[in-house]
């Protein structure tokens, strides 16, 4: 407990170090030629008009980017392996915890609108410091406190916190890309999937050395407040399009249609994180210890296919990238229904994971600079639309299955990520 509560105060610290020096940067950034343009409150810069940045600031900024994509992954994967000790703690059946996480899922599509306005208010590295601060002061409460509603507050809280890093964040990479002239959103991606699997990887092993929650939680908020202390200085500060529009719009237009197939590829990912085992272990005969493989594979080659994704984008174009993408998934989620056979349905799943890695990164680059409505609306809506598919999802599966099959449920997968295909042509 104590070691945990010194990792805490030491994480509280970097934060305070980290907004003084946020101070000292914008007042720097103002007198040199970092940025191109100026700032003023009668012609705010924005994150969807084009400046020339010198190449070792792009290249920082890149990297910097690169890092509050691996904060986002780590942060959350944090809390999963957690999930086991709220519920004794605060003596909760499986209704009562389910009810509990809903409100993790409520605060961060609350926050996701928000963080756009408040983007396009404040700027991005403002949004992003303020969303790492709320989820470092809400990991320690959420390894520590015994009662539900003080969990359900630090859920809400820490959703909020997830949700506006996630948007933010998002934002961000649209505006660094566009400068950096070539396709990179694919690699960001990339690295919030390998923060995920460093976040729970790294969290089981020291609750397996037999570090309390508290203590193991401090020690990967060393980590979350370290990277965000030095990539913040390398956020960009400037002020996102929109900042005297409406605080949240639905989609429209050309928007919508990017957001109605981010939602259908959220709804695949999250029907594969929650049913992907109870297929292999029901349908295919895998012992139940073994039926996760099928999600590690799907993550797994998920990464493997962001991180190698950009050259693969430039090579063939957005259009071909996510043709091929929806091919891919698709042919994988039949190859898992319509072969019965537990190792083809495994590679089944490695399919599904590198068929859907860069469709929805080349669904934020097309919004964010879709001339229907301005980024920090259009980055948030999209955001709004796949969380909730990402919601959504095991409880469509659940439903269908009960009403026919879980066979069935999972060939309504397929046809999803084939229409997804089909769609590519009129990006």
């Amino acid at each position: 407990m104590a070691v945990g509560a010194v990792h805490a105060v030491a994480a509280l610290r970097g934060i305070r170090w980290c907004v003084m020096r946020l101070r000292y940067d914008r007042r720097r950034d103002r007198l040199s030629a970092v940025e191109v343009l100026s700032v003023s409150p009668d012609s705010p810069v924005s994150i969807s008009s084009s400046s020339v940045l010198p190449a070792a600031v792009l290249r920082a900024q890149q990297y910097a980017t690169r890092l509050a994509f691996l904060v986002s992954g780590v942060a959350v994967a944090v809390w999963a392996p957690l999930v086991p000790f709220a519920k004794a703690r605060a003596g909760l059946d499986e209704g009562g915890l389910g009810l509990l996480l809903l409100c993790l899922g409520t605060g961060s599509i609350l926050a996701m609108p928000m963080a756009g306005a408040l983007a396009a208010r404040l700027g991005c590295r403002k949004v992003l410091v303020g969303a790492v601060a709320l989820i470092a002061l809400m990991l320690p409460l959420l390894a520590w406190a015994s009662t539900w509603w003080l969990l359900a507050g630090a859920l809400f809280v820490f959703g909020a916190g997830a949700g506006a890093l996630d948007c933010a964040m998002n934002l961000l990479a649209v505006a660094v890309e566009r400068d950096s002239e070539r396709p990179m959103m694919s690699g960001f991606h990339g690295l919030y999937s390998v923060g995920g699997l460093l976040g729970a990887t790294a969290m089981s092993g020291l609750l397996s050395l037999g570090l309390v929650p508290l203590a193991a939680c401090g020690v990967m908020l060393l980590l979350i407040v370290g990277c965000t202390v030095w990539a913040a200085p390398h956020w960009r500060q400037e002020r996102a399009a929109g900042a005297h529009g409406p605080a949240f719009q639905l989609p429209r237009g050309g928007v919508l249609f990017i957001g109605l197939l981010c939602l259908a590829c959220f709804l695949v990912e999250g029907a594969m994180l929650d049913w992907s085992a109870v297929f292999l272990a029901d349908l295919r005969g895998m012992p139940a210890a073994q039926a996760g493989l099928g999600f590690a594979l799907f993550s797994a080659t998920m990464a493997l296919g962001r991180l190698t994704g950009d050259a693969v984008i430039q090579r063939l174009g957005q259009r071909r990238a996510v043709l091929g993408g929806g091919l891919v998934a698709g042919a994988g989620l039949l190859l898992i229904v319509l072969v019965p056979h537990a190792g083809l349905a495994l590679l089944g799943h490695a399919l599904v994971g590198l068929g859907c890695a860069n469709v929805v990164p080349v669904m934020f680059s097309l919004a964010g600079r879709h001339p229907d409505m301005p980024p920090s609306v259009s980055i948030p809506a999209i955001t709004t639309l796949g969380y909730a598919g990402v919601l959504m999802g095991p409880a469509l599966i659940g439903f269908v299955a009960h009403a026919s099959s879980l066979q069935a449920a999972f060939m309504g997968l397929a046809v999803l990520m084939l229409g997804v295909a089909a769609s590519a042509r009129r990006l």
